[in-house]
């Protein structure tokens, strides 16, 4: 028999079921930098204060403009086109109008180019590395897609800069205009610029590269035949790659079109199916006589790079702590207004000490990256910093980008399912943490490059240990860590090469909690005592959230406060 028995009690039915209870607002309007003390400290702390008000401007614009325009540009992904419908061969990637209106406002406000030319928003040249590095930070918090073609244009500047006959290039990689049109370089004012350096047989072993480089009558022209099996912003105006040259292995600017207009012979063959970084396109692409003027001398390819590599290092290092930064704002916004078992999220105890182990780790983070900027900065001008930025940049690479997967996940779980549908934020932010700690050089290659370093730049070494005194006898942990660290250095320099190879990464790790833990003391950081404790100190688990009752939770928790 349907429905309630007469003799039985009856079941009262409501019509609406769907009453919205128990959930946060919409994330944002943020302002990315008003909000962000550690982020703020760093930068006039480097050096960079005379840039707070730009900083401040570009901060309100990412955290309202460009993380509505971010959705889109990541739910529509960049489409490759290999012909007109008319059969010829254009090799053309559409990508969403946000795509392009996010790469518009970020180079017109200096993301790519505050370094090279401040003079622009009449801004001194002093402090213009830690600026930039801080865009670059509040940017790839909204948009890490687009962080690839603006870090490449910024950091392919100083080798264009080598060459005389390409300085009109430098001169327009360094322009806050963006030109999205596929016109020859002469019919732009300003530009981006791609890279291609790995082939399929290679990987991160560049020398073995087979990309060969003919050279042409008159001039530094050469003819290009190969393939690049991770071309990075296909769309580019120009690209950084390496062949072999007769004499060995060399760098060249390849351009997207030649000056008379003509498409550069080279075929974009597919775009890469990538687990992130969805909004921008990496592709894989053939030279079939490419045109390309050679940078520097014939086989010295890979120490042209090498700046080049360093810059775009510090930004693999900026954009994981900001995907920390992001993630940990998206879980605090959730937990401030989330209620279960009777209290808010934020105020449950367990909770809170995963939120104040978070809190620490991206203010770590921030404050090392923003560190190492500054040493670019002072670089030109100051041998130990330059030795400093030659060895920790590798060491931070290493570790901060390695901490981001795991950051991002358990930011996750704060939101518990929430965190896991794509309407969140927090699913986008997971596939892109795991990037930067594979781009420019995975951990193996930066733990083999901090062995290189130590062991054939004496200043790199002096610099280190400079670093790692220059915090002593503020804390009794960090004490006894760089002590050892300081020993077991020196004494893996002396060990037999495959034993010092073997043991890198447990030294690599080790520094790098020592350098964050300094930089952190040197900044007199309300959570520097905290770190200490938790990192160097033992007081603390391998995994998020802990901590001991001894730490300040409390404290690490205010640094947060909206």
């Amino acid at each position: 028999m349907d429905g309630p028995s007469s003799a039985g009690s009856s079941i009262e039915v409501h019509g609406d079921t769907h009453a919205v209870r128990n959930q946060p607002p919409e994330f944002g309007p943020c302002d990315l930098w008003a909000t962000d003390p550690a982020l703020r400290e760093a930068v006039a702390r480097e050096g960079g204060d005379a840039f707070a008000a730009h900083l401040a401007g570009y901060g309100r614009i990412a955290g309202d403009a460009l993380y509505r325009l971010g959705w889109d540009a990541h739910r529509d992904r960049p489409r490759l086109r290999s012909h007109d419908r008319f059969g010829h061969r254009i090799d053309t990637v559409e990508f969403h109008p946000a795509y392009h209106e996010i790469m518009g406002t970020a180079v017109a406000q200096g993301v790519a180019c505050l370094s090279w030319a401040p003079g622009q928003w009449s801004l001194p040249v002093e402090g213009a590395h830690v600026a930039r590095a801080a865009l670059s930070f509040l940017h790839h918090q909204v948009e890490p897609g687009s962080s690839c073609p603006l870090t490449m244009t910024h950091a392919a500047v100083p080798a264009l800069r080598r060459e005389p006959a390409l300085h009109a290039w430098a001169a327009k990689a360094a322009a806050a205009r963006y030109d999205r049109r596929d016109v020859p370089m002469a019919d732009k004012a300003g530009i981006t610029l791609g890279m291609g350096m790995t082939e399929k047989q290679g990987g991160s072993d560049v020398r073995s590269n087979e990309t060969a480089a003919v050279p042409l009558p008159g001039g530094d022209d050469y003819a290009l035949t190969g393939h690049k099996w991770f071309f990075s912003a296909p769309m580019s105006d120009a690209f950084l790659v390496l062949a072999q040259a007769p004499g060995g292995l060399s760098c060249f600017l390849l351009p997207r079109r030649l000056p008379d207009g003509a498409k550069n012979a080279f075929r974009v063959m597919r775009l890469k199916d990538k687990l992130g970084d969805w909004s921008n396109a990496s592709s894989e692409v053939e030279f079939a006589g490419a045109r390309a003027q050679r940078i520097g001398e014939e086989g010295r390819g890979v120490a042209v790079i090498l700046d080049m590599v360093m810059l775009t290092r510090l930004d693999c290092m900026l954009g994981s702590a900001a995907e920390m930064r992001m993630a940990l704002i998206q879980a605090l916004h959730h937990c401030r207004h989330r209620v279960a078992f009777g209290k808010r999220l934020i105020e449950q105890p367990l909770m809170r000490n995963v939120l104040a182990d978070l809190v620490i780790e991206s203010e770590a983070a921030t404050a090392f990256a923003l560190r190492l900027a500054g040493a670019v900065d002072r670089a030109p001008h100051d041998a130990l910093e330059a030795g400093f930025a030659r060895v920790a940049t590798a060491i931070g690479k290493f570790w901060i980008c390695k901490r981001a997967p795991a950051f991002v996940n358990e930011a996750q779980e704060c939101l518990g399912g929430a965190g896991y549908v794509e309407e969140s934020m927090l699913p986008r932010l997971y596939r892109q943490a795991p990037l930067n700690s594979i781009w420019e050089g995975s951990g193996n290659i930066q733990c083999l490059d901090v062995l290189r370093a130590l062991q054939r730049e004496p200043i790199a070494m002096h610099a280190l240990r400079a670093a790692l005194l220059s915090a002593t006898g503020r804390h009794p942990a960090y004490d006894a860590w760089a002590m050892a660290v300081a020993t077991d250095t020196a004494a893996m320099l002396t060990m037999d090469p495959d034993a010092a190879q073997a043991g890198a990464r447990a030294l690599v790790e080790r520094l790098a909690l020592a350098l964050q833990a300094a930089t952190l003391l040197r900044a007199d950081s309300p959570l520097a005592e905290a770190f200490c404790r938790s990192r160097l100190g033992g007081a603390r688990g391998m995994v998020f959230g802990t901590m001991t009752a001894h730490d300040d939770i409390d404290g690490a928790l205010a640094r947060m406060e909206p």
